[in-house]
């Protein structure tokens, strides 16, 4: 497979460079779809900070570049607009707007369709107008998954060319052993109750699938925000239960904690066998990604196209509920089996260098055209 700076492409521009506004410039899937040895033509804007440093939950900022008053005035600083995700919070007429003003400005659209269905929404009415809006102007859509582009031109006529998702992992950290540790450990990681997140009725299961099994324990990890009645993520019902649920069984524990930082987030991935996707609905998974990186199990839902992006155990979950039996069965063929799928670093840095490689083409033909 050729690398960027084996085959360089024909450019426009004089110095060689595509500029691009990604939104976000900074999550970790944008920052890895530049060439692994830096041999890249393509140059991405650097996320604008609020000027009044206010912040969503969490502690990311909406993007101030998706906005059609900042498309309009920096127009002539960027050569491609590409929208991944913080489209959340604007409306589609606002969307509309950005997408008109890049077309007055000549600049194309891209589209990278990471969830067909936003995580964090119970009602997916305004996402799916949102994706709308934006798949209705785009120059070229990228998806994942096979399935994911099959659903995009199904819904919306659009086709959408599927390129893998990249390491989530620093390469420093690709490959690296697996380190032994007692037991067997399940993970179930409840974040903050985000609303895809069937979070009772999958550790109620998987309490059950670990009962019996000798040295093996399930740890639910929860934000300790769902305690604190001054947050967004406040839920301390739910949060009770949990306590309540570790209480009555042996294998279970429940661990409270702030946000895990990148380095903590990968020491914990590391230290479980098995870490299940609690989602009722969803599209894609970056945590997937990160436990295929480290070489933990995951054990993923029927909904979404989770078992299209990297090896996985599936169990049934989606529109019509949980399939508990199935979501044990799965706990304890991971068990029975040990499987072991843990990315190679040198593929990961292949793939990342065709990533690369990919985008730069789909950029320079948009500006070619």
């Amino acid at each position: 497979m050729a690398s960027l700076h084996e085959s360089p492409p024909v450019f426009r521009r004089s110095d060689g460079t595509v500029r691009v506004a990604s939104i976000p410039a900074s999550h970790v899937y944008v920052r890895h779809l530049g060439a692994p040895g830096g041999h890249d033509p393509v140059v991405r804007l650097a996320d604008v900070p609020p000027s009044d440093g206010e912040t969503v939950p969490g502690g990311w900022w909406p993007p101030v570049m998706l906005d059609a008053a900042w498309v309009d005035a920096n127009a002539a600083d960027f050569d491609v607009f590409h929208v991944h995700f913080g489209f959340d919070a604007k409306t589609p007429a606002e969307l509309e707007a950005i997408c008109g003003a890049l077309a007055a400005a000549g600049v194309p659209l891209v589209v990278t369709v990471h969830d067909l269905r936003n995580p964090h929404h119970d009602d997916d009415a305004l996402h799916r107008a949102q994706l709308g809006t934006l798949l209705a102007h785009a120059a070229a859509v990228i998806t994942l998954t096979p399935g994911a582009a099959e659903e995009i031109s199904r819904r919306w006529d659009v086709a959408a060319q599927v390129l893998p998702h990249p390491h989530v992992l620093p390469r420093t950290r690709l490959g690296a052993p697996r380190r032994s540790h007692p037991g067997f450990v399940v993970g179930l990681h409840a974040k903050s109750l985000r609303a895809n997140m069937d979070v009772l009725a999958v550790a109620d299961a998987l309490a059950g699938a670990v009962a019996g099994l000798p040295e093996a324990r399930l740890q639910i990890n929860l934000h300790d925000e769902v305690f604190d009645p001054g947050n967004h993520w406040y839920a301390p019902d739910v949060g009770e239960q949990l306590r309540g649920l570790a209480r009555s069984h042996d294998q279970v524990e429940l661990v409270e904690h702030p946000y895990f930082d990148d380095d903590e987030l990968w020491d914990y991935l590391a230290s479980l066998d098995v870490s299940v996707l609690p989602y009722r609905f969803g599209t894609h998974s970056g945590w997937l990604e990160a436990c295929f990186d480290l070489g933990t199990t995951v054990v993923a839902p029927s909904c979404g196209f989770y078992a299209q992006q990297r090896p996985c155990l599936t169990y049934g979950h989606g529109d019509k509920g949980l399939d508990a039996d199935a979501l044990v069965e799965a706990v304890r063929v991971a068990y029975a089996m040990r499987p072991h799928w843990q990315a190679c670093r040198e593929d990961r840095l292949r793939e990342r260098d065709m990533l690369a490689m990919e985008h730069a083409r789909l950029y320079i033909r948009l500006l070619e055209a």
